[in-house]
């Protein structure tokens, strides 16, 4: 029999999860079918969108063969029937107050960054790159743990230092880079470039690094594809840039800068939104996203 979501603690909602405690060592990160955007939670919510995000962060958990803070199946029996196949067990852990962010790209702040300063959190990038430039090696460009409607600040390495000191600091980096490269590397056997991606980590019994939420998914990660990819120019991505796109577009009416809510939602940007999560699970993965726990 299992548990009833009502009968575990609720401790915790961000964005998209909402986290419960299962016991003293272990919760229950529950994954929603909300989407933000520009630090707005918007509405309707994305159909299967939190599975999605749960299947993916298995599938690369199971690939990546590092330690991570999973502390059971997707179909474990702690977790409650209503929510099977958008929820991981996982291991209660203190938690590195640093977004590990890796680029191998130019794109998003870290343009905006090099466009002013000629280098982004403090690593001195060539001249001359634009929109979507590769870089000559992935950068590690950690940035702050934001409250739920602040924006990350992108900090230096030498902040990550003075709040995490040196080892740890540099843990993080060579672990960061590390990931980032295996998994670029498995999405580009299927014709995907991972252009960035954002970490978190928690520390273990030993003080280990443990790779922990979300994991190279269309939340955390920009994935474009190959085949389309030319730089100089924004790419079409795996992710939520067709909801950003109407927002920012004429036919929404909203004013990003005005004291506002976003408005609701068109059903065709919800579809093809849900449709373009479901493309890039199934296309790294190899999976098809009907057959995943929950979806029977």
């Amino acid at each position: 029999m299992r548990p009833e979501l009502q009968s575990y603690t609720h401790v915790a909602s961000g964005k998209v999860r909402e986290i419960y405690e299962i016991d003293a060592g272990t919760l229950l990160l529950v994954a929603s079918d909300r989407i933000s955007a520009y630090d707005h939670i918007l509405s309707p919510v994305i159909p299967d969108k939190g599975r999605i995000l749960t299947a993916m962060s298995f599938f690369w958990f199971d690939v990546l063969g590092v330690p991570n803070h999973l502390a059971g199946g997707p179909t474990d029996e702690r977790i409650p029937a209503e929510v099977v196949g958008r929820s991981m067990v996982v291991h209660r852990l203190p938690m590195v107050q640093v977004e590990c962010v890796a680029r191998g790209y130019l794109t998003g702040s870290g343009l905006l960054d090099y466009q002013a300063t000629g280098s982004v959190c403090g690593v001195q990038l060539p001249s001359g790159l634009e929109e979507a430039s590769r870089l000559p090696e992935p950068i590690f460009t950690p940035a702050t743990k934001a409250a739920q409607g602040d924006h990350d600040e992108n900090i230096s390495f030498d902040r990550v230092v003075e709040q995490e000191g040196t080892a740890r600091a540099e843990r993080l980096r060579s672990t960061t880079l590390d990931i980032y490269r295996r998994g670029a590397e498995l999405a580009a056997e299927r014709g995907i470039i991972l252009a960035d991606t954002k970490f978190e980590f928690g520390i273990g019994q030993s003080g280990e690094l443990v790779l922990a939420d979300e994991v190279l998914t269309p939340d955390s990660s920009r994935y474009w594809e190959a085949a389309t990819y030319r730089p100089g120019q924004v790419q079409p991505s795996f992710d939520k840039q067709i909801v950003r796109n109407w927002l920012t577009g004429p036919d929404s009416g909203w004013d990003r800068v005005a004291d506002q809510p976003p408005p609701s939602l068109p059903d065709d940007v919800v579809e093809r939104t849900r449709e373009r999560y479901i493309e890039a699970y199934e296309w790294i993965s190899q999976r098809s996203f009907d057959e995943w726990p929950g979806n029977e």
